[in-house]
């Protein structure tokens, strides 16, 4: 194998055969490529795309590449939820001790953040003393017993995906649907799953702002899943303004808590109703939709989702009484009201600005190698099309130091505008895609 011409045959619009991709993979697994040759092969996909035959052949040589959960011998439905990232996207929080009361497994295997985007980890690791490296052996164990556990890539799971996806975040090629398409797939199909329900973002705040493209996208994992024995379902969702209101790690941790208590904001909840009805219609709890939510109100009323989220967090090394007293969680000592200029009718609230607000705050990464304080965000409780008076809290800024807050202060105001006359922000939820193909959501 002689990876420039590899590179070389790709930037031209060529096609590696099967067992070329299986070479490459395993050889920069082994580390006998290096880093800049991958980086160029990647850059080379990100321009000229991937056959079909060229994609199946990448995802099973990263899955190939570690070990996957196998769950011998259990019956009961294994089901995991994935997002293309956002804001203030914290769904997962609430969806695995959910599912897991209902009786779902759920080997729920997150990122950090990536880019502009919050990380599923990162919150959770502002719980303190909670742990997401967990063994393979260690997560099936807490699995079967509890019902969910919530982890992050290790070594034993796809490690050649581990390392393609941190050279894309410094490489500019994380927009590339093949290589999101075959990092995602890849991961999930080592959780040993019996399906899939992805959250794929539209809007600009996501990777992928046009409906076109994410359509594209999940349809494209949506078959790698089906080829694969994992029937998969994909809704198309906003991300033209945060979910919820909280953003930022410990932030979203408290705003989580609250939505298992059933005091969540409206759309977090909503949109986290209709990716556990999908999950729950996959395991095959329930035929239909307004059973299946019933169903998830209940562990909500119940208390019993909330009480599996402490459970867990204690199983994982996590402080459970946070969950009970979330006041307790990290709480940055400064805050700071964001307050409306002028009377008017809220026309962007711009989710990557956020995320980038809250990264100079410290509350995200430049480069993979900067701590994340946990205390520091945003919470923003405006949405498009709401109409505010001059005065009015737009948002709140939370920092450890007042320089950080007043930079906040400009960047935030300048994410929010307020003009005049009619608003037209995207559903919450356009499209429902399955194999069968899209339909508009709440179509039959």
């Amino acid at each position: 194998m002689v990876v420039p011409r590899l590179i070389e045959r790709k930037r031209d619009g060529g096609a590696l055969t099967g067992d070329e991709w299986r070479e490459l993979i395993a050889a920069y697994t082994r580390n006998q490529v290096p880093d800049y040759q991958m980086a160029a092969m990647a850059m080379a996909i990100f321009f000229r795309g991937l056959e079909p035959e060229e994609l199946s052949a990448l995802t099973d040589a990263m899955l190939g590449s570690g070990d996957r959960l196998h769950f011998a011998g259990e019956t009961r439905p294994r089901i995991d939820k994935h997002s293309t990232g956002g804001v203030g996207d914290k769904t997962s929080l609430l969806l695995a001790p959910m599912l897991a009361a209902c009786g779902v497994l759920v080997p729920m295997m997150s990122g950090r953040g990536l880019g502009h985007t919050g990380g599923t980890l990162d919150k959770l690791e502002a719980i303190p003393g909670f742990t997401t490296g967990l063994s393979l052996a260690a997560t099936e164990a807490q699995v079967r017993s509890l019902g969910a556990a919530m982890i992050g890539q290790t070594a034993e799971i796809a490690p050649a995906d581990g390392k393609i996806y941190a050279l894309r975040d410094v490489t500019a090629t994380v927009e590339s649907i093949p290589l999101i398409s075959a990092s995602i797939m890849s991961k999930k199909l080592a959780e040993g799953l019996n399906g899939l329900v992805l959250d794929v973002k539209i809007g600009s705040g996501a990777f992928l702002p046009e409906p076109e493209r994410a359509l594209a996208l999940a349809n494209t994992m949506i078959a790698l899943g089906a080829a694969r024995g994992c029937p998969t379902v994909a809704l198309i969702t906003a991300m033209d303004r945060p979910l919820g209101i909280a953003c930022g790690n410990a932030l979203e941790v408290i705003e989580s808590i609250a939505g298992l208590r059933g005091e969540g904001p409206a759309d977090l909840m909503e949109l986290t109703f209709a990716l556990g009805v999908e999950m729950l219609l996959l395991a095959g709890l329930d035929t239909e939709a307004v059973a299946a939510r019933r169903r998830l109100e209940q562990t909500i009323v119940s208390g019993r989702a909330l009480e599996l989220f402490a459970k867990m967090v204690a199983a994982q090394g996590g402080d459970a009484s946070t969950i009970e007293h979330p006041e307790r969680l990290a709480r940055a000592p400064i805050q700071r009201d964001v307050l409306a200029q002028r009377d008017g009718v809220v026309t962007q609230v711009e989710p990557r600005a956020l995320g980038r607000a809250i990264i100079d705050l410290g509350g995200g990464r430049r480069v993979a190698t900067d701590k994340v304080l946990p205390d520091v965000g945003l919470e923003v409780p405006v949405k498009p099309g709401q109409r505010v008076a001059k005065g009015d809290r737009l948002a709140v800024v939370h920092a450890r130091a007042a320089e950080d807050a007043a930079r906040a202060v400009i960047s935030v105001q300048a994410a929010i505008s307020i003009g005049e006359g009619a608003v037209a922000p995207l559903p919450l939820i356009s499209w429902r895609v399955t194999s069968a193909g899209a339909k508009p959501y709440g179509e039959e």
